[in-house]
């Protein structure tokens, strides 16, 4: 598994729609995207740590890979 950056939550959202995911909804800085039955919630902060976006990933089930390519 190839290490995860230190990215913002706006930079996941964008890569998460690329992979197909829709924003739902939205609570304060919380976003809640899904594809299919599957979904996953994304902070809207400056910078996410790689240990929370190690678990969207994990959440969404989207490989680090996949989740890379999607992020260029």
């Amino acid at each position: 598994m190839p290490s995860l950056p230190h990215v913002s939550g706006q930079a996941v959202i964008r890569a998460l729609r690329r992979l197909g995911f829709e924003v739902v909804r939205q609570k304060g800085s919380h976003i809640v995207l899904r594809r299919g039955g599957v979904g996953c919630v994304v902070p809207d902060h400056v910078e996410l740590k790689v240990g929370t976006l190690a678990g969207i990933l994990k959440q969404a089930g989207v490989s680090a890979d996949a989740f890379l390519d999607a992020l260029r």
